[in-house]
């Protein structure tokens, strides 16, 4: 017998059909054609479940968004101590053969159509999708920054000859959306000619997605390898996302060897960067690496007489004094103050004084929420327990090291809406079972520990 050969076993279809009749029940009809229709059962050996599923995206998306219900149904059709094995169809050359429940093989043609990239008469002129008001000459320099703008000035001047790729990062509010798209529109300005894209990760990744599902990735690669400079916002979104970061690197070569201009920020270094892949790692640290920090006080009141005078606003001296002093998270909470003054001013008819700016910096500064990611309560747990953040990040079986590890999964689990997946995903490359588990843990431990209640306590309030 041919253990290779593509037929479904009939035990195998006759276990998925019952979880199939579930699932229809379940999920909205658009849903279930889309990623569970297209899954062909392979084999069933008494203990292990084989499906085949067309592209290593369709897995990772149903590990992202369709795990617990997956878990749940095969639970309640095969019972506990069962195994779910993956089999991914493999890309060749320019077909993709898709094997569909009736047994039929189907070569699906990715042959590319439009433009070549690599061709002059094809180089398309783009929208950048720059923000105007986002320009050198509006972002306050400091000690802060000094680093960055004059590196951004630089690659602006000759893109793709300095600075290669250029890695901005720091804490939110800091200004790098500022910077990075002030360094496309100075470079816009100066070689009119070249092609220049802003893009947020977030979206990079839903084009990608799109591009997957209407199959058309070749569109997706040759559009992004026309690009003279990219400006990819927000990175660290690609944490845990395998398939993007797959393509995001073929892009990245591409455009690096081709001698464009790579400009990328994030919330962390690229050393914090945890499940990113080491090869894209690398690359990162090929160019510069620019952070972006706290301004100091002489910054914060430049950048306040720069939005006043924006604003069109007169305010004493010793108002922006005070708030300089007071206000010293980020940016953007600076702006938010000036914001919220000329709001009360005008609409109280009041005068803008020191009294009025301790009401507004009283109220502003204590109700700015904080975005609370993954990397935050990592960041947050650590501080707690006196650890460094890479340290959850191994395997390490130290108790101290553990608890702090299973504490950042249950509070992810709870202020954010990752996935069991990407949770285990950016916390020590667990998997789901060992989300699960820690979960369990630490919610156990709530009722009987007071230390453990008293941890995630203090740990909440430093996240608030």
């Amino acid at each position: 017998m041919n253990h290779d050969c593509e037929l479904v076993s009939d035990s195998a279809k006759e276990i998925w059909d019952k979880c199939l009749s579930i699932i229809k029940d379940i999920v909205p009809e658009a849903a279930f054609s889309t990623w569970f229709k297209p899954i062909v059962p392979s084999t069933y050996d008494g203990k292990a479940l084989l499906i085949k599923v067309p592209s290593n995206f369709f897995m990772e998306y149903l590990e992202e968004h369709y795990y617990d219900i997956l878990k749940a149904v095969l639970t309640k059709v095969l019972g506990k101590g069962f195994k779910l094995n993956y089999s991914v169809l493999v890309e060749k050359k320019n077909d993709t053969t898709v094997v569909y429940p009736s047994g039929q093989t189907t070569p699906t043609s990715h042959a590319t159509t439009g433009f070549d990239p690599f061709s002059e008469k094809s180089h398309h002129k783009i929208d950048s999708q720059l923000n105007p008001a986002y320009t050198m000459d509006s972002f306050v320099e400091g000690k802060c920054n000094k680093l960055a703008r004059s590196a951004g000035m630089a690659i602006a001047q000759n893109p793709g000859k300095t600075f290669n790729p250029m890695f901005v990062f720091g804490g939110s509010g800091l200004g790098k959306t500022h910077l990075v798209q002030a360094i496309g529109s100075m470079a816009e300005e100066l070689h009119p000619e070249k092609n220049i894209l802003y893009v947020p990760a977030s979206k990079f990744q839903s084009q990608f997605q799109e591009a997957m599902l209407a199959n058309k990735l070749n569109d997706f690669l040759n559009f992004y390898k026309m690009i003279d400079i990219l400006i990819v916002d927000d990175i660290q979104d690609f944490v845990g996302k395998t398939g993007t970061q797959n393509t995001f690197f073929q892009i990245f070569n591409h455009l690096h060897q081709s001698g464009k201009q790579l400009i990328l920020t994030s919330d962390r270094s690229p050393k914090l960067l945890a499940q990113f892949e080491e090869r894209m790692l690398s690359r990162f640290k090929w160019g510069l690496h620019a952070e972006l920090e706290k301004p100091d006080v002489e910054t914060r009141k430049a950048i306040l007489r720069r939005k006043i005078a924006e604003d069109g606003l007169t305010i004493p001296e010793d108002v922006i004094d005070y708030i300089a002093k007071s206000v010293s998270e980020s940016i953007r909470a600076i702006e938010g103050v000036v914001i919220s003054l000329l709001a009360q001013s005008t609409l109280t008819n009041a005068e803008i004084n020191l009294d009025l700016a301790r009401r507004v910096v009283g109220s502003t500064v204590n109700v700015e929420e904080k975005d609370i990611t993954i990397f935050s309560i990592q960041e947050a747990v650590c501080a707690h327990y006196h650890l460094n953040v890479n340290d959850i990040q191994t395997k390490s079986r130290k108790r101290e090291v553990v608890q702090a590890r299973q504490v950042a999964m249950y509070l992810a689990r709870k202020y954010t809406k990752n996935s069991l997946s990407s949770i285990g995903e950016q916390i020590g490359n667990r998997d789901h079972a060992t989300v699960l588990h820690a979960c369990k843990t630490v919610t156990d431990l709530i009722d009987i520990d007071k230390d453990m209640r008293f941890s995630l306590d203090a740990i909440e309030s430093s996240l608030k």
